[in-house]
């Protein structure tokens, strides 16, 4: 190994140890090796395809950010399957007694599948869940709960209704968390049934590997004793004509037996471009449900149940300003709370609002800009659809002189400006005038939760758009 590769994967490891748990750390990392990079493809050597297929379905998104900041906007990632002097050999994390050997010392092949077997036993069979994505932790919100209802429907009773369920929605929003909290489900509920967990780009790469070793038959004899199949971001599939003419054939197998089928994507099928029209068609057959980013009251509940769940001294004042200013990425939200952890671990520092400040621009675009009176005004002209002209006028007939009073009191709120200055932004109103609104709309809030909702909301977006 070359000194300069050596230097710059230890960049990448500092920058994904301050990302993710220690315990994460050690059981996923610190069994890497860099083995070549050429300039443009970096390879990496991993204990066990086990290890491969755990870092492809879970961290490729971090990885990905980390490699191509440290090696480069282009460069690509493989790796190769060998024994690692030195470092220790990798434990499921399902039930923490089975041992992964890794090859023969220099052995190296392709990640890929085993022998499948149509006889493999149910308590044998890998089903890939991720222990941390269950039911119990997938929090509700407006944003999800029909996706959920439906995913627990079909854990109680697999292949009854929706199926196929294809859950859609964009990056971050759970999407993974729940499909594995579905295969979960239905172990607990129906433990004799076979359940495989996987992303559509494992798929191909264990479709192409049996293809080079003759063993595209067996492949699919396997995929087709599967009762329960969830396959993430099939969207990844677009281009591989051979592989999706595959899972054609195995998806048409398990639908004719009543198996169940569920798919991700981060688009609709109909906004798939890549995948065949037949593929599309019977993705269509079942429910489509979508995901939506999470709301800042679903954000702020995921982080208050996290930091409750693993008892994280971070203060209420912090977790309000993570939830307003994250991105609707729950993704986001655990890389920021990690990365508060591992700075008041190195830096032996408190977790404040200062510690925040520093944290959250390496995962969200926080515009750091006081709200100003032109932020109020836009915001409120656009909510209640009138003009600025009038929002600014003599005018005191209603609705426009309420609507101005909600300017004023919202501007007393949301900015830095006196009373003074708020009045001369309004038309040149006096202090005493711009007081009086501020206690009235104050008084109707504390009286009608409508109204103080809807205050809330306003204020939200104003911060949201400025």
């Amino acid at each position: 190994m070359t000194k300069a590769l050596k230097e710059l994967w230890d960049e990448c490891v500092e920058i994904i140890r301050d990302n993710i748990s220690p315990k994460q750390f050690d059981t996923w990392f610190a069994c890497i090796e860099p083995q070549s990079f050429d300039g443009q493809q970096l390879v990496i050597a991993v204990p066990s395809r086990f290890v491969f297929e755990h870092l492809e379905t879970t961290y490729i998104d971090l990885i990905y950010k980390v490699i191509t900041r440290v090696f480069g906007k282009e460069v690509k990632l493989s790796y190769t399957i060998q024994e690692i002097v030195g470092k220790k050999k990798i434990s499921k994390p399902s039930n923490g007694n089975d041992t992964i050997l890794p090859p023969v010392k220099g052995e190296k092949k392709e990640p890929g599948i085993d022998v499948m077997s149509q006889a493999t036993p149910v308590n044998d069979l890998d089903s890939r869940l991720n222990a941390n994505y269950t039911f119990a932790n997938f929090i509700e919100g407006e944003s999800n709960c029909l996706a959920r209802s439906v995913g627990e429907a079909i854990a109680k009773n697999p292949a009854q209704t929706f199926n196929p369920l294809f859950l859609y929605g964009p990056s971050g929003c759970g999407k993974t968390h729940l499909i594995n909290a579905i295969g979960w489900g239905v172990k607990q509920y129906h433990p004799q049934l076979r359940v495989i967990y996987l992303s559509a780009h494992l798929f191909e790469v264990q479709y192409t590997t049996a293809v080079r070793q003759n063993k595209v038959n067996d492949f699919i004899a396997f995929y087709q004793t599967i009762d329960v199949l969830l396959i993430d971001d099939i969207q990844e599939l677009s281009g591989h004509i051979k592989t999706q003419n595959t899972f054609f054939h195995i998806f048409n197998h398990l639908h004719l037996n009543h198996k169940q089928i569920i798919l991700t994507a981060d688009r609709p099928p109909i906004d798939i471009v890549g995948l065949e029209e037949r593929l599309l068609t019977r993705f269509k057959w079942g429910l489509q449900a979508e995901i939506f980013k999470p709301t800042k009251a679903l954000c702020r509940a995921i982080l208050n149940y996290k930091v409750k769940q693993d008892a994280l001294p971070i203060p209420a004042n912090v977790i309000n300003y993570i939830a307003e200013k994250v991105n609707g990425s729950v993704r986001d939200l655990e890389g920021i709370l990690n990365s508060l952890m591992a700075h008041s671990v190195v830096y032996k520092c408190e977790i404040n609002m200062r510690l925040a400040d520093q944290v959250l621009p390496n995962f969200v675009k926080v515009d750091m800009r006081p709200l100003s009176i032109a932020d109020v005004k836009k915001g409120v002209c656009k909510h209640y659809n009138v003009r600025e002209t009038e929002l600014c006028s003599q005018s005191r007939r209603q609705p426009i002189n309420q609507i101005r009073q909600t300017a004023a009191y919202l501007a007393s709120i949301l900015t830095e400006l006196s009373n003074i200055q708020i009045g001369d932004q309004l038309g040149g109103r006096s202090h005493a005038t711009v007081l009086h609104a501020i206690r009235h709309i104050k008084e109707m809030a504390e009286v009608d939760p409508a109204f103080k909702k809807e205050l809330d909301d306003l204020a939200a977006e104003i911060k949201r758009n400025r």
